[in-house]
């Protein structure tokens, strides 16, 4: 039977079963954050259309499978487009995922599964005049994968006071690449010239006058507007975090 030494030793060591079920909850808490989720809007154009879908499974019928998907949209020279994009780029970015993969491999694929699902939105997006911003998030656990053309934002705010932009803007009056890569590919980068040569307004991208390098739909305005997204994933340290998507009007 042992000694009363080891006796005490033994229970000593026994984790009471509370304990143990709140461990668990702790464990799995960190595993699968809780994500809580809000929106607030004023559109002067009525162009603007946002996504968010906390629902999505990568296997269905398996909760532990569960992703989100939040989107911001911001469209110009009317609505087509940003509305197309919102109904139509999760399901081509997860027809572009082969099936049966684990997390890891899942997440793996998920930034090429980004950029060919823009691509495929585009392309069957074939309105002439209509065009969108587009920054798209998949938030898997505590991993943040984002997706952008234009210049809507994702900015990661973190415990601690740790800020990061998840997102780089597309617009040529801020983005030299941008302009460079236009430029190379036989577009113009100019103002808008008004009655006796004067410049005026934000740069633009001609032929079309877009102030954007990249979006989707615009398809008036020449090969240069491409919408081949930048991409960046990160993973969070377990913390309470804050995640803003945002569309704004430069002044």
């Amino acid at each position: 039977m042992g000694s009363r030494e080891e006796r005490h030793r033994l229970n000593h060591d026994l984790v009471p079963l509370a304990a143990l079920i709140s461990r668990e909850l702790r464990n799995e808490k960190m595993e699968k954050p809780t994500v809580r989720y809000g929106c607030a809007a004023q559109s002067k154009k009525g162009e603007d259309y946002y996504l968010m879908m906390t629902g999505c499974q990568r296997v269905q019928g398996n909760p532990s499978s569960t992703f989100s998907v939040f989107a911001i949209f911001d469209g110009h020279n009317g609505t087509a487009a940003a509305v197309f994009s919102r109904d139509h780029l999760l399901n081509h970015v997860l027809g572009a995922i082969p099936c049966g993969l684990g997390r890891d491999e899942w997440l793996h694929a998920l930034p090429r599964a980004l950029v060919a699902g823009f691509v495929k939105t585009d392309k069957e997006f074939q309105r002439q005049t209509s065009g969108t911003t587009a920054t798209f998030v998949i938030v898997d656990r505590w991993t943040v994968t984002v997706a952008s053309v234009g210049d809507s934002r994702c900015i990661l705010d973190t415990q601690g006071g740790a800020v990061s932009e998840l997102t780089v803007d597309h617009r040529l009056e801020e983005n030299a690449e941008e302009r460079e890569r236009v430029t190379a590919s036989g577009g113009e980068v100019g103002r808008l010239s008004i009655f006796g040569g004067a410049e005026i307004g934000p740069l633009r991208c001609w032929p079309g006058g877009l102030c954007l390098s990249r979006s989707i739909g615009d398809m008036d305005v020449g090969e240069f507007i491409v919408p081949i997204p930048f991409v960046k994933q990160v993973k969070v340290i377990p913390c309470f975090s804050f995640l803003f998507l945002l569309s704004f009007k430069p002044s």
